[in-house]
């Protein structure tokens, strides 16, 4: 009985301190737990039943991040987007990198969130490839973030991966939103840098949604650029904007095949009621679509990332 007792006590006693450790803090100064992301992000237990908060303060820390697959529920909360930012410069090109192992912060454990938090790559535009995002997990969250970077800023990554950005900004050149990915943009500036493209889906066949955008802002740098909504990087490529206010720069073609024509059979590029100087339904390539309304009350977030699990992401 007594050793039963003491074992009681052991498991408690651990669970307190785990308990405890529900919260995290980073600040550079040295005022909190830890001093850099990635040191409380490797604190983390392996699956935490209740999850993990990390409460990062303001700074520019400069550090390449890798949450691993294991290090499932983590909340990262900067204290704010503008001065919470998390940075590197790697490209592809740069020794052994390549576009995938490019990022400045790679997300693989499910049901992340990350809020007041921006991801920047600053290698800079005419490096090729440099990827600031790079999200693989399944059920992710990003809300009041900043994605900052120039060509493939933003890699949705994985086929069975659903993300949902909300209220973020996002900014590059070249098809600076791209990958497999199941991803919705709600209220996000979209801001274009460069004559180039915005998406590059290389959604799945068998996937119903790929990149949705709802109630968003597509901005440009200057008044003078010749931007294309997207252009697919595989055949089954999706993308759909809905409600989204479009600036002059967008091409009236709105959409590019990539030089494969036989794309233009199977990729699936739509648009409902967008707005703006770059809205021109009449002038788009043929092979596009105009949604009805009836349609576009398929592409509500709850519908769109719902999956087998019904998931329901929390703004």
């Amino acid at each position: 009985m007594k050793k039963i007792i003491a074992l009681l006590v052991i498991v408690l006693t651990y669970l307190q301190v785990h308990a405890q450790q529900a919260k995290l803090v980073v600040a550079q100064d040295g005022s909190g737990d830890y001093t850099s992301v990635q040191a409380a992000v490797d604190a983390v237990p392996a699956f935490p039943v209740n999850g993990v908060e990390i409460f990062v303060k303001n700074g520019t820390y400069r550090e390449k991040l890798i949450i691993t697959s294991w290090k499932t529920n983590i909340t990262l909360i900067g204290e704010s987007k503008e001065h919470t930012i998390i940075t590197w410069d790697d490209h592809a090109g740069k020794g052994d990198i390549n576009t995938f192992t490019s990022y400045t912060v790679l997300v693989q454990g499910n049901d992340f969130r990350a809020e007041n938090i921006t991801f920047e790559n600053t290698a800079g535009p005419g490096v090729g490839q440099a990827v600031a995002l790079h999200v693989e997990a399944d059920r992710c969250v990003f809300k009041n973030c900043r994605i900052i970077g120039d060509q493939d800023t933003l890699y949705a990554g994985v086929a069975n991966s659903r993300q949902y950005y909300i209220n973020c900004y996002i900014e590059g050149t070249t098809d600076f939103i791209f990958g497999p990915a199941t991803a919705v943009f709600e209220n996000c500036t979209i801001h274009c840098k460069k004559n180039s493209y915005i998406t590059a889906a290389s959604t799945p066949q068998d996937k119903a949604y790929g990149f949705v955008f709802l109630n968003c802002d597509v901005t440009a740098a200057t008044d003078d650029l010749k931007v294309y909504l997207g252009r697919p990087w595989r055949p089954f490529a999706k993308t759909v904007f809905l409600n989204t206010k479009l600036g002059k720069h967008i091409r009236p073609e709105g959409w590019h095949n990539w030089s494969k024509p036989d794309a233009e059979k199977t990729a699936f590029y739509a648009e409902y009621k967008s707005k703006g100087p770059g809205a021109s339904p009449e002038t788009r390539v043929a092979w596009a679509k105009q949604l009805s309304s009836k349609d576009a009350k398929k592409y509500k977030p709850e519908l769109v990332l719902a999956g087998d699990d019904k998931w329901q992401p929390v703004k």
